[in-house]
């Protein structure tokens, strides 16, 4: 790591608030429906920030819907509480993939390197299908937006390995003036 990079994570926030979506309209179904549903992916984000230190503002179970997503990111990133969205499912290549078309309005500044690298790291696990993967990540008015696959081995990897390594480097350097 360079000495800059060194610097800046000494002097970048430790605890950050997450704000938590789960995009499956099955499961948003089966809630509708009064039955349970579980959140595999969500719980596992859920523990992975909170074991990292940082702070979960808020969670959601939604369905695969544009007006959904773009009402839930705009409410989630409208809070004084949240540093960063971590969207998970709907990344895919299905026509009910819709999270990344989705939250693109609200981007700044994309992230390429996000989505290189966790393609990248998919790649070595599991070969070729890592390219269906279309994960990304941006900033947005000095926060962080993350859409992640719905897999929880792809919630694990995108996590462990890249979010919470620099996640608060990330928001150090996206609100610097």
């Amino acid at each position: 790591m360079s000495k800059v990079s060194e610097l800046h994570k000494t002097i970048s926030p430790k605890s950050v608030g997450i704000y938590i979506v789960t995009c499956s309209t099955s499961k948003f179904n089966q809630l509708k429906a009064g039955e349970s549903a579980d959140d595999v992916s969500g719980d596992l984000i859920a523990q992975l920030v909170k074991r990292a230190g940082h702070r979960v503002a808020g969670r959601e179970l939604i369905s695969d819907s544009i007006t959904m997503i773009r009402r839930t990111t705009k409410r989630a990133m409208g809070s004084k509480d949240v540093d960063a969205l971590l969207i998970t499912g709907g990344t895919g290549l299905s026509p009910r993939d819709v999270t990344v078309a989705s939250v693109e309005q609200f981007i700044d500044k994309e992230i390429p390197g996000f989505g290189e690298l966790f393609r990248k790291i998919s790649f070595d696990k599991i070969g070729s299908p890592a390219m269906l993967s279309r994960a990304m990540a941006g900033s947005c008015a000095g926060k962080l937006i993350f859409c992640l696959p719905g897999s929880p081995d792809g919630v694990q990897t995108a996590l462990e390995q890249l979010i919470i390594p620099e996640l608060g480097h990330m928001i150090k350097v996206c609100r610097e003036q």
